[in-house]
């Protein structure tokens, strides 16, 4: 939505945008990068990766490190810093998504262990109860060494046991519980997904998401007049305020957010 606003510029294409905003919103920073030609000349802007953009202890000069053996230092004073407030330091940005970081990761958890679940047969927890007096030593410790190397990733294996002049019952197989319910998994996915949404502030009905009572999320339209007046406009003005600074003239300029064939939201949360 950001990047969709934008004017492009001789000096600033909308790709280079593109990339930039993405940097921003994933890792906090975003760098951009004013090259010279040998006359001196400023040439048009580029894009420096942000995961590879580090400063140096001066904090004036930025160096771009693939590998310890890799690295290129910026000429001094050739690179736009944007980087998201951190309350702990101010030399890198932080990303506002870190917040619902573990909701992410426990939505992310939740998805593997179901789809491990039905993978591997749909089994849950059990006691393997062995009363069988021929079974030997030996066998019993393989048993137990095949039911501990069963747990973490490719866990729920099968096993086989081989007892030739075993009794009925000798062993049983004594479910303790099931995998997590049904309404639960969806408990955790719905509640860690609302949590992510919270934290980037995106209205659900913007996210094509299907309400679960009746009288649904609202409007959309007013949901998107809001998301862009709290959000979308001042990303626009710390960008191009950003921008425009560091080049000494208007070079990147962003057009009101609209609405097509709804309305069109002016600067200042105005509707015309």
């Amino acid at each position: 939505m950001l990047a969709s606003t934008f004017k492009p510029h001789k000096l600033l294409s909308t790709q280079t945008v593109h990339k930039l905003v993405l940097d921003y919103l994933v890792f906090g920073n975003g760098y951009l990068e004013r090259p010279r030609n040998v006359l001196g000349e400023g040439m048009q802007l580029r894009h420096a990766l942000g995961k590879y953009v580090r400063r140096h202890r001066d904090l004036e000069r930025f160096v771009f490190v693939r590998n310890w053996q890799e690295a290129h230092e910026f000429r001094r004073g050739s690179v736009c810093h944007m980087m998201e407030p951190d309350v702990h330091q101010e030399v890198y940005g932080l990303p506002q998504y870190l917040a619902a970081l573990q909701s992410a990761l426990l939505n992310e958890s939740a998805t593997l262990f179901r789809r491990r679940y039905y993978t591997n047969g749909s089994h849950a927890g059990y006691i393997l109860y062995l009363t069988d007096p021929d079974t030997n030593q030996g066998d019993v410790d393989k048993l137990r060494d095949a039911l501990k190397s069963s747990k973490g990733l490719g866990n729920f294996k099968n096993l086989f046991f081989h007892s030739p002049n075993g009794k009925e019952k000798g062993i049983q197989l004594i479910p303790i519980g099931e995998a997590a319910a049904k309404d639960e998994f969806f408990n955790i996915k719905n509640v860690s997904r609302d949590d992510q949404l919270a934290a980037h502030r995106v209205p659900p009905q913007l996210m094509g998401l299907v309400p679960t009572n009746a009288s649904g999320f609202g409007d959309v339209v007013n949901a998107a007049r809001v998301f862009a007046r709290n959000e979308i406009q001042p990303l626009q003005e710390m960008f191009s305020h950003a921008i425009n600074d560091f080049m000494g003239d208007t070079v990147c300029a962003l057009e009101p957010y609209r609405l097509p064939g709804v309305e069109e939201i002016q600067p200042g949360g105005l509707v015309k």
